[in-house]
C-alpha cells in the first residue's frame, strides 16, 4: 500500500495541465477522535457489531479516517481515487464477501476507485464505472461532510459505497436523474449471480433540495431469487441564512425463505449557524427493525445527537458531540458482571471530541 500511495503522489505531481487536459486535483485529510462511552464496553467498541463507522473505539484516542483523494474532472474523461485508512473504513468494508480476488482485506482501504466519461448527449450524459459513493441517504461516509460527527442508524444500515455503472443526467438547472447497475448492497464483490438496480430523481433550488432514491435486487448470499426492495427520501430546506432543516425517511423489504423482513426509519436534522466560526447541529432519529434483519434483534433504535462545530482555521474542523442511543433490546456492550461475564445494555451515551485537518 505505501507503493500505491507513492504512485498516486507522483501522478498528482506529474506536471502542469495542458489546455486539453484538466488539472489533477489532490486532497486529503486526517480525522481523529476521543469518544467517552459511559457503558465502559468490555470489548472497547461502541455501537452494534458491523456498525460504528465513526467513533467506533471507546475511551481512547483513535484515527477514524486518514484519506487521500485524487480526482480528474470528466472533460470528457475523468477518474476518482480515494484511499482511506482507520477504524471507519475498516468497519464500512466489514461485510465484503470473501472469495477469489475479493475480500475485506483486499478492499478495506479503497473507498472510491472509478473512471468517468461525459458523453456528448444533450446537456451531457455522465457515465461512471467502478467503486463510488452511494446515491442513498442523507449523511455521507466522511464525517467532515456531515452536520454531526457520528452518523445515524439510517446511514449505518444503508450503503455508503457501491460498485457498478452509473448513468447521470441533468435535465435543467433543477432536475436530474441517475440509474445504477450494481453488484450489490455495499459490496465490491458480488455475493450471488444476480445484479441490482438503483435509481434517483432529484430537484435542487437555491434554498431547498429533494431526492427520491431506490434500490432493487436479490441480495441474500448465494441466493438469486429473494429480492430486496428499498426506498429513501431526503429533503433539505434553508429556512433563513442561519437556520437549515433536513429530513429523511427509509422503508425496506427483504424477501427470505423463512418469511419477509420489513424495516422503516426517519430522521430530522437542524443546523444553526452561530458565527462564521461556529455552528450547532441537532439530530433525532428512529429505526424500526421489527424483524431484526439489520440490527440482530427485533427492536426500535432511537438516537438523539447534539454537535457543536468549530472552525478555528480554514483547514480545521473541530466537533464536540453528545449522543444518546436507546435500543429495544440489550445490544450495546457494557462492563463485566460480578462473575466476570460480559453484560449488555439497552442504552449508550457518548461524549466525543474530534478534529479533522484537511488540505
Amino acid at each position: 500500500m505505501p507503493t500505491l500511495l507513492l504512485g498516486v503522489l507522483l501522478l498528482a505531481q506529474a506536471g502542469p495541465a495542458t489546455p486539453e487536459t484538466p488539472p489533477l486535483q489532490l486532497h486529503g485529510f486526517i480525522d481523529v477522535f476521543y469518544a467517552l462511552n459511559t457503558n465502559r464496553p468490555l470489548d472497547g467498541a461502541s455501537f452494534i457489531p458491523g456498525t460504528g463507522t465513526t467513533a467506533r473505539r471507546a475511551d481512547e484516542v483513535n484515527v477514524n479516517a486518514a484519506a487521500l483523494d485524487v480526482a480528474l474532472d470528466p472533460h470528457p474523461v475523468g477518474l476518482h481515487l480515494t484511499l482511506a485508512f482507520g477504524s471507519g473504513p475498516d468497519v464500512v468494508h466489514s461485510a465484503e464477501p470473501a472469495g477469489s480476488a475479493t475480500s475485506h482485506e483486499i478492499w478495506r482501504s479503497v473507498y472510491q476507485a472509478s473512471v468517468s466519461w461525459m458523453a456528448p448527449i444533450g446537456s451531457g450524459l455522465l457515465l461512471e464505472a467502478g467503486i463510488y459513493p452511494s446515491h442513498i441517504g442523507y449523511e455521507s461516509f466522511f464525517s467532515k461532510d456531515n452536520w454531526n460527527y457520528t452518523r445515524g442508524w439510517m446511514g449505518e444500515f444503508s450503503p455508503y459505497y457501491q460498485t457498478g455503472l452509473k448513468a447521470s443526467y441533468a435535465f435543467d438547472a433543477h432536475w436530474s436523474a441517475q440509474v445504477h447497475f450494481l453488484n450489490g448492497w455495499q459490496t465490491v464483490g458480488d455475493n450471488n449471480r444476480a445484479k441490482a438496480v438503483g435509481t434517483q430523481i432529484a430537484w435542487r433550488g437555491d434554498r431547498a433540495s429533494f431526492s427520491l432514491n431506490t434500490f432493487a435486487g436479490p441480495e441474500l448470499p448465494r441466493d438469486d431469487s429473494h429480492w430486496r426492495l428499498f426506498g429513501d427520501v431526503t429533503a433539505q430546506i434553508k429556512a433563513t441564512n442561519r437556520l437549515t432543516f433536513g429530513g429523511t425517511a427509509d422503508v425496506g423489504w427483504q424477501d427470505r425463505p423463512q418469511g419477509a423482513a420489513l424495516w422503516h426509519a426517519a430522521g430530522l436534522y437542524a443546523r444553526i449557524v452561530l458565527t462564521e466560526l461556529a455552528a450547532i447541529a441537532l439530530r433525532a432519529e428512529y429505526y424500526d427493525d421489527g424483524d431484526g434483519f439489520f440490527s440482530g434483534a427485533a427492536q426500535v433504535l432511537r438516537d438523539g445527537t447534539a454537535t457543536l462545530e468549530l472552525r478555528p482555521a480554514k483547514q480545521l474542523i473541530v466537533k464536540l458531540e453528545g449522543r444518546h442511543d436507546i435500543a429495544g433490546a440489550p445490544v450495546f456492550t457494557s462492563q463485566r458482571d460480578a462473575s466476570g461475564n460480559a453484560t449488555f445494555s439497552t442504552t449508550q451515551t457518548l461524549a466525543i471530541a474530534s478534529a479533522v485537518a484537511s488540505f
